[in-house]
């Protein structure tokens, strides 16, 4: 009888087990929900979202500097006198409107 020195399939069966494993923890370490891809893509957002941020505390401090200005404390003339006349439609009685 001619026997061949083959590994045991036990043998062969554990290391594919464990390459299939390593695959596998590879994958979602790279794919996964806490991967690599994913980590770029939240870095990304977040800086958008902090350019978002800069934006409307700039927004709200002007808007603050407005309400500031036309409060009961502290009244503007002329900021008010501009807002007569965008909501209010008003002009002077020495102004010509053209349209």
């Amino acid at each position: 009888m001619l026997r061949r020195n083959m590994p045991p399939m036990g043998l062969i069966l554990y290391f594919l087990g464990a390459i299939m494993l390593g695959l596998y923890f590879t994958f979602a370490a790279v794919q996964g929900d806490y991967g690599v891809f994913k980590r770029a893509e939240i870095d990304a957002e977040a800086r958008l979202m902090r350019d978002e941020l800069t934006v409307l505390r700039a927004e709200v401090t002007r808007m603050e500097n407005l309400t500031t200005r036309l409060s009961d404390s502290y009244l503007d003339l002329e900021l008010l006198d501009q807002q007569a006349r965008d909501v209010l439609g008003l002009i002077r009685a020495d102004e010509i409107v053209i349209q």
